[in-house]
């Protein structure tokens, strides 16, 4: 499986728009506590490749957010599928400049927090470019994690970018704010059913959280798709994937704090790792998991992501 770093090659999509690089200012956070008391930890250089439709004056902007494998072919798909439908689309490297090929084996590598933090800062550095009319975020698996967690996150720091709406591609959403009210942003989470990285109903759960906080949210099971159903790659095992989607769900307080699932509340300095032990040592955890397609199931996908970015840009 290719991982792609942007900091390394300019990329152009198969209709010959090419890639505008940008450094962003990010850092490290240790856990959301630590986000939120502005505790960030080291700084972190993070790189973006930007893809203007030409022709289009301040075109709405989807920022596409890569899972556990860094950024794809798959994904570089997409950009060419949202600016041939007349949005900018805005690639996100958090794994090149931390020197990172996978998270594969061991999500702790760098935070949950400090993905999301990642998503902040690029959401910030568009929107004070004066480019683009809207921006939405769009991210998968791990990705998918980061922008739910970004948005919930949000209202509690200095950040204050719009976004219009938000993608979840079988998002993990073990790890979910309290409260997590995301004020106008319209939400959209996908997953198949037979995601073996992922929890359909943690998905479900975390939708409803989001309707009954008064937010518009909506939820699409897939039957008999897997995980990363839109890669248009065979299905194959990944005998290293470090997997717990049968986990009991970390909940995270507004000031931060974790709220372990048997323990409760926790102490500030907490870290995401010594979660996700008591859920391997709690006997959920599973070496290997299935990736990949069946035959129809990218182009669902895709026209899903599709009518969603057109409903919430029009």
């Amino acid at each position: 499986m290719t991982t792609l770093f942007l900091h390394e090659q300019a990329l152009v999509l198969d209709n010959g728009i090419a890639g505008e690089t940008q450094r962003v200012d990010s850092a490290n956070p240790a856990t959301f506590s630590a986000a939120i008391s502005g505790a960030l930890g080291s700084p972190q250089d993070i790189y973006t490749q930007t893809f203007v439709p030409p022709g289009i004056d301040a075109p709405s902007i989807v920022m596409i957010v890569p899972g556990s494998l860094g950024i794809a072919p798959s994904h570089v798909y997409k950009a060419q599928l949202l600016t041939e439908a007349g949005f900018a689309a805005c690639l996100v490297d958090p794994f090149g400049a931390r020197k990172v090929e996978s998270t594969v084996a061991n999500q702790a590598q760098f935070s949950f927090a400090a993905s999301a933090w990642d998503v902040l800062a690029v959401g910030a550095a568009l929107h004070a470019q004066g480019r683009f009319s809207r921006l939405g975020l769009q991210g998968h698996s791990r990705g998918g994690s980061a922008i739910q967690l970004a948005t919930a996150m949000q209202k509690f720091t200095a950040f204050k970018v719009p976004f219009a709406g938000v993608y979840a591609a079988y998002p993990w959403c073990g790890l979910q704010f309290l409260s997590p009210d995301v004020g106008a942003t319209r939400v959209r989470s996908i997953i198949g059913d037979q995601d073996e990285w992922c929890s359909a109903q943690q998905v479900q759960g975390y939708t409803h959280s989001l309707v009954i906080s008064g937010c518009a949210a909506s939820c699409r099971i897939i039957a008999g798709a897997h995980h990363s159903f839109d890669r248009d790659t065979p299905l194959e095992n990944v005998p290293d994937a470090s997997v717990a989607p049968g986990a009991p769900t970390v909940f995270i307080d507004d000031d931060g704090t974790y709220l372990h699932p048997v323990a409760g509340r926790t102490p500030a300095d907490t870290s995401e790792r010594a979660l996700m032990l008591y859920g391997i040592k709690a006997g959920y955890g599973v070496r290997g998991a299935h990736i990949g397609s069946r035959e129809d199931d990218a182009e669902l996908f895709h026209e899903d992501m599709i009518l969603f970015w057109r409903e919430v840009f029009a």
